[in-house]
């Protein structure tokens, strides 16, 4: 399977950039490119790429307005908001109106790559970094939740909280795969919520993650 990727970013440089070390993975193809998130609704609703990685700061129509009108689209694709350190609060708005994750602009290729794989697996990459901030920030001690879940959903929570995939998890906790992917999608259903990247959200918000927890050990 190619998944397909439009780039949706200001400056033409770092659209470069982006599709250099995307277009020399197998797999990966960078399908088209916009400058504005005006021309990225139609450039995605023509092309209908698998992942759009979108600046949140643009002229115009910013990252946080295009990504509620592309999940908008009879085919959403998939969102990684591209960031940097002080548009912290634009990526947390991001987040919740649809966004898969979120990465720093100058995270390192195999990074980039990985987020892109894992977005279309519905395993969302958040930068630990940008995540730190968004907490110590934007989170000022609300109440807990999750407090129906078990331990060991509260444990998956924890670490799909801090940006690990299913496989991550599983090895985390010495389980296998198969039972990491149930133990999250158990845990969604709980939690009531939409996918991982709302579970993440929510973790934050109800405080049963703060900067610094430990993930649990197997």
């Amino acid at each position: 399977m190619t998944i397909s990727i439009v780039l949706v970013d200001d400056q033409e440089l770092v659209r470069a950039g982006l599709r250099t070390i995307l277009d020399t993975e197998p797999g990966l193809i960078v399908t088209g490119e916009a400058a504005d998130g005006e021309s990225a609704i139609g450039l995605v609703s023509d092309l209908r790429p698998d992942v759009v990685l979108l600046d949140v700061r643009m002229p115009g129509m910013d990252g946080i307005t295009t990504a509620g009108r592309l999940r908008a689209l009879p085919a959403p694709p998939k969102i990684i908001v591209l960031t940097t350190y002080d548009l912290d609060e634009y990526v947390y708005r991001a987040l919740k109106a649809g966004a898969s994750g979120f990465l720093l602009k100058d995270a390192p290729a195999d990074r980039l790559i990985t987020a892109v794989h894992a977005a279309v697996r519905d395993e969302a990459i958040f930068a630990p970094e940008v995540t730190r901030r968004l907490v110590e920030t934007y989170i000022q001690a609300p109440p807990r939740g999750g407090q129906d879940l078990t331990r060991r959903e509260s444990d998956v929570w924890r670490l799909l909280a801090q940006g690990m995939s299913n496989a991550e998890i599983a090895r985390t906790l010495g389980v296998g795969d198969a039972t990491a992917k149930t133990h999250v999608a158990r845990l969604l259903t709980k939690l009531g919520v939409r996918d991982r990247v709302q579970a993440v959200v929510l973790a934050y918000e109800t405080g049963t993650i703060t900067p610094g927890t430990p993930g649990p050990r197997p």
